[in-house]
């Protein structure tokens, strides 16, 4: 079965393509993503500085999915992981389509009773998942989109693992930010010369049902996907409460991650990222801070993702596949690095940064929202060290030495 091309209509917006294009970039940079994803079919809408040099290139068609982004114009660093290799082929899967794509919307829990990616009975193994279309190949409807916002909503019905229906509606704009309120936001002076991306976005689920959604039921949750290119240079560093008393990490996914690929010191996660080794690790609630990053030191890029974590009494999905002692305990952030599975398959590889809502506990027209803002900040190590000091109290010579042989 051939691709659907993804066609659309945008008032005030930039569409992209590569028609008309005289000039080739080379793999790597951002224009030959936007050209790239133009010459299969895909119709990007982006956002932009008003220098032009800061760009987020947006996937109506796939629910309003950021699929790159770049500090530095048309020739600058694509920062999102695009998987070639799978569009080139033109397919759709009836199972999950990874077009990759540096954040993307789908709904949490992936497992237990109240999976949405497993039917009712299905023994929960990768032969039965499937991605619902609605966070797969459905195109979300434009609400209003210009150079420094697209808000784009949706309707639909689905059913868990339960068997249990529910009626939601999703509101997710894609906004760009400017350096000030970046600096704001991260309470940091950000030093002259860096070139620095911010966009967050807000993502709404409204329970449009006649029903509450409650711990019997099942709770959807907003959860959050970004993949990256992973480098033998690239480490993901995540703070944690180092008060927390209980387990403070996950980190048997698929098996226990080995002590030289995760290491904890002083408040801090430290995950290799080389695309190397398949592995995941997660933080809970009460371990989580609002706050994670990663840095390649060979490219000078440290990249920031600060998110929603609410106070109070909340619970969050329990994603793990099969049978659970408890539904919602589950993760606040995740990170993972791809790698041969046991067959020896290799999807990428990228990795993974995820972030999640709590379970969306809402009577009949209530919302939950989950904001996210991505950062990049490229250049001056020593300008981004200073950076990193201020906002995690990281030494980025530290995290560039910790997997180094």
């Amino acid at each position: 079965m051939k691709k659907t091309v993804f066609t659309i209509t945008l008032a005030a917006a930039v569409l992209c393509c590569c028609i008309g294009c005289n000039k080739t970039y080379k793999m790597g940079t951002y224009a030959f993503d936007r050209d790239f994803l133009a010459r299969h079919g895909f119709e990007t809408l982006e956002l932009s500085s008003a220098d032009g040099q800061s760009k987020v290139l947006i996937a109506p068609g796939m629910q309003g999915r950021v699929m790159t982004s770049t500090t530095d114009g048309d020739a600058g660093t694509s920062y999102g992981w695009i998987n070639y290799k799978f569009i080139e082929k033109g397919d759709v899967s009836p199972q999950f389509n990874p077009y990759g794509g540096e954040e993307r919307f789908w709904i949490g829990p992936e497992g237990g009773a109240f999976s949405w990616y497993f039917k009712k009975g299905q023994e929960q193994v990768y032969e039965n998942w499937r991605v619902p279309s609605i966070i797969d190949t459905d195109a979300y409807d434009v609400e209003s989109a210009n150079e420094k916002e697209a808000v784009f909503t949706k309707e639909f019905t689905v059913r868990n693992a339960s068997d249990i229906e529910f009626s939601i509606a999703v509101r997710r704009a894609v906004i760009m930010e400017d350096n000030a309120s970046l600096a704001a936001l991260l309470g940091v002076q950000m030093p002259e010369g860096l070139k620095v991306l911010g966009y967050r976005t807000e993502n709404t689920l409204t329970n449009m049902g006649a029903a509450a959604w409650t711990k019997e039921t099942g709770m959807p949750s907003v959860w959050l996907l970004g993949t990256f290119n992973p480098t033998p240079t690239t480490t993901v560093f995540i703070p944690c409460n180092k008060d927390f008393e209980g387990k403070r990490i996950n980190d048997e996914y698929f098996g226990k991650v080995p002590a030289d690929r995760l290491v904890y010191d002083d408040g801090v996660f430290y995950f290799k990222i080389d695309g190397e080794y398949r592995s995941k690790i997660g933080l809970p609630a009460g371990s989580a801070r609002d706050i994670c990053g990663s840095y390649d030191y060979a490219r000078g890029v440290l990249n920031i993702l600060k998110y929603t974590v609410p106070g109070g009494d909340v619970d969050y999905v329990n994603g793990q596949w099969g049978h659970q002692d408890n539904a919602f305990g589950g993760d606040v952030i995740n990170s993972y690095n791809d790698g041969p599975t046991e067959t020896g398959f290799v999807q990428g590889p990228f990795y993974e940064i995820e972030t999640s809502s709590p379970g969306a506990a809402l009577a009949p027209g209530q919302s939950l929202t989950h904001v996210q803002y991505t950062i990049h900040i490229q250049g001056d190590k020593d300008k981004l060290a200073a950076v990193a000091r201020e906002v995690f109290g990281v030494e980025l010579d530290k995290v560039a030495a910790m997997f180094q042989k």
